[in-house]
């Protein structure tokens, strides 16, 4: 199993995704869950600074050029 941090941001969607519906079918032990939950927390706080660091770039990009402009973009059309 990867690292979070060493994913990328699609491989995390798709492993928070996985870890969502074995969470919701309630046959694992509590023990299970809360490492899946544990999981999951280490994913999401990857991904976000994965999201950040991009932003990050966008707004680099951005200052070079004065032409662009920075738009906001819902995570659910990345997918």
């Amino acid at each position: 199993m990867k690292k979070p941090e060493n994913m990328s941001l699609e491989e995390s969607i798709q492993e928070l995704e996985q870890l969502v519906e074995r969470m919701d079918s309630g046959q694992q032990t509590i023990e299970d869950a809360l490492k899946q939950y544990e999981r999951g927390v280490a994913l999401v706080r990857a991904s976000q600074q994965k999201l950040q660091q991009a932003e990050q770039k966008i707004r680099i990009l951005q200052q070079k050029d004065e032409h662009i402009e920075l738009i906001q973009c819902n995570p659910e059309d990345l997918k």
